[in-house]
């Protein structure tokens, strides 16, 4: 009962929680229209933003966006005039509603706008020392340049309409428009994309670029290429093999891909790579001869979990960085094999293990998260991955997938939350979840395990002892046990426990966890009297 109680108070003390952004009620953003002229003469950028917003209620009074404000060393943004009063201070752009809203109605806002970026736009020269301008709006950057609501939980479409200097190509978001040349040297270029994305998934890239287009994956999805001018001859090769294997992978086994095309683009000042939806932005320097399968991978899931399954807070950001995880790990399976996919497994456990050690308090579901730079960290991603491996375990194969084909069906284009994907799981498997939710996402650190085995050559039994050392209440483990060349299923769900297992006679061998399917740390497990 203390164990049930425990937990029970871990779940609803999580799913109370929520970060610390002001959220605005009554309004819903539909729509961003964002037009902007860079220049190679300074890095002041000029903006002009159209804002959509359909109100869900009555009377509301105002806008506000996350805008940074001027800055002593002069970056940040200026707002030169609005289609409505304002105010811009201390980093919010406050536009009034004059009249106040109406339920259901729907208004358009216009602001323009100036200055150098004082983060999310990064202006600078890449590998070849050439100038460059590429998005960088993780986790909450997006308010640097773009007037915005800045925070997962209000999703919606937009469109960047980009005027550059005619030697650069401009990629972001969503299906290609209009290029147009305006004799002047300068070059305008229009994507749009049709899907409600969070904030940080708005990209452009402005650069020398080479563009190769692919054949569409499927006959459906076009897939693009877009690397610095001499990385020619690379870029293809590392990129479209794994991309395409991952889009046919994923749609088949999880849902339809939600955007117009796949672009995977290098990109300076980006570390690994950035799952912007449609056009994922990957580091210059990982630009190599061999294929960047896991990284390729990880970027390409996100496309169906974080872009268009989206978490509604950032306490559950593990809905994002933990599924593109194990979706990764999923791909490798498929792809190179269960072996590949256990030697993964196994060094995510480690990389727990180890980070565990050093913070102790480190949960996958945050807790009421007030600093932006503690929104992600190793647990969250392996942690989260093993979560979700375990849940496959104990949900079987088929109605996994049928739970996570049901997830992404149900919030794909939406936001969702753990209690969501609970209820989907729930829902599909047949049983409640609350217990394995609660143990595995608000409860730090992992079981840790003792224990033996001895044989009983006159019941003809393997008799196993295992004690869980952890601190806390223990841990309700659904295990596997190989006795020779057989394996046993049983569960361990007290502090202490004994269990017995017919054997004809004395394996040589008895091994916990064969399948590699508990995240779990052994301290000690072997024959009784054995040195």
């Amino acid at each position: 009962m203390y164990r049930r109680l425990v937990l029970l108070a871990l779940f609803c003390a999580y799913a109370a929680l929520a970060d610390t952004y002001p959220r605005q009620p009554g309004v819903n953003v539909q729509h961003y229209t964002f037009r902007l002229t860079l220049s190679d003469a300074t890095n002041e950028i000029e903006g002009e933003a159209s804002i959509d917003v359909r109100f869900t209620e009555d009377q509301v009074k105002e806008l506000a966006l996350d805008f940074t404000s001027p800055t002593a060393d002069g970056k940040g943004m200026t707002v030169t005039s609005a289609s409505v009063p304002y105010t811009h201070k201390d980093n919010r752009l406050r536009l009034a509603v004059e009249p106040p809203s109406k339920s259901g109605e729907r208004r358009q806002f216009t602001v323009r706008y100036h200055g150098i970026p004082a983060g999310g736009l990064r202006i600078m020269t890449n590998k070849y020392g050439e100038r460059v301008f590429f998005s960088e709006n993780w986790p909450n950057n997006a308010r640097h340049w773009l007037p915005m609501i800045d925070h997962p939980y209000d999703k919606a479409s937009s469109e960047f309409i980009v005027t550059a200097p005619s030697q650069y190509q401009v990629i972001a978001n969503g299906a290609l428009q209009e290029q147009i040349d305006l004799g002047d040297g300068r070059r305008l270029t229009h994507w749009k994309l049709s899907s409600p994305i969070p904030s940080w998934l708005n990209a452009i890239g402005v650069a020398q670029f080479d563009v190769h287009y692919a054949p569409a994956v499927k006959g459906i999805i076009p897939l693009q290429t877009w690397v610095f001018h001499q990385d020619q001859a690379i870029g293809p090769a590392w990129f479209e093999p794994t991309a395409r294997a991952a889009l046919e992978f994923f749609g088949e086994s999880i849902g339809p891909y939600s955007y117009e095309k796949l672009a995977n683009v290098a990109a300076a000042g980006v570390s690994g790579g950035t799952e912007h939806a449609s056009a994922i932005f990957y580091s210059e320097k990982a630009i190599l001869q061999h294929p960047g399968t896991g990284l390729i991978a990880h970027e390409t899931a996100h496309q169906w979990f974080g872009d268009s399954v989206t978490e509604k807070d950032w306490n559950d950001v593990w809905l994002s960085e933990g599924f593109a995880t194990y979706f990764t790990l999923l791909f490798i399976e498929h792809s190179e094999g269960r072996d590949a996919f256990v030697r993964g497994l196994e060094q995510s456990r480690q990389q727990i293990l180890t980070l565990q050690k050093s913070h102790p308090e480190y949960t996958v579901v945050h807790q009421n998260l007030d600093d932006m730079k503690q929104v992600t960290n190793a647990i969250i991603y392996q942690k989260g991955s093993w979560t979700l491996h375990m849940l496959r375990k104990l949900m079987g194969d088929d109605k996994f997938w049928a739970g996570i084909r049901e997830y992404y069906q149900r919030y794909r284009n939406a936001n969702a939350s753990t209690a969501d994907f609970r209820k989907v799981m729930e829902e599909t498997s047949g049983v409640p979840l609350e217990w394995f939710f609660s143990q595995w996402l608000p409860r730090p650190g992992v079981p840790v395990l003792e224990g033996s085995w001895s044989y009983d050559p006159g019941a003809h039994q393997v008799r196993v002892e295992l004690e869980q050392t952890e601190d806390g209440p223990a841990y309700r483990l659904p295990l596997e046990i190989g006795i020779g060349d057989e394996v046993k299923s049983f569960e361990l769900r007290e502090k202490k426990q004994t269990f017995a297992f017919p054997s004809g006679q004395e394996p040589s061998t008895v091994t916990l966890d064969p399948g590699t399917w508990a995240l779990i740390r052994v301290e000690k497990f072997a024959k009784a009297g054995a040195n």
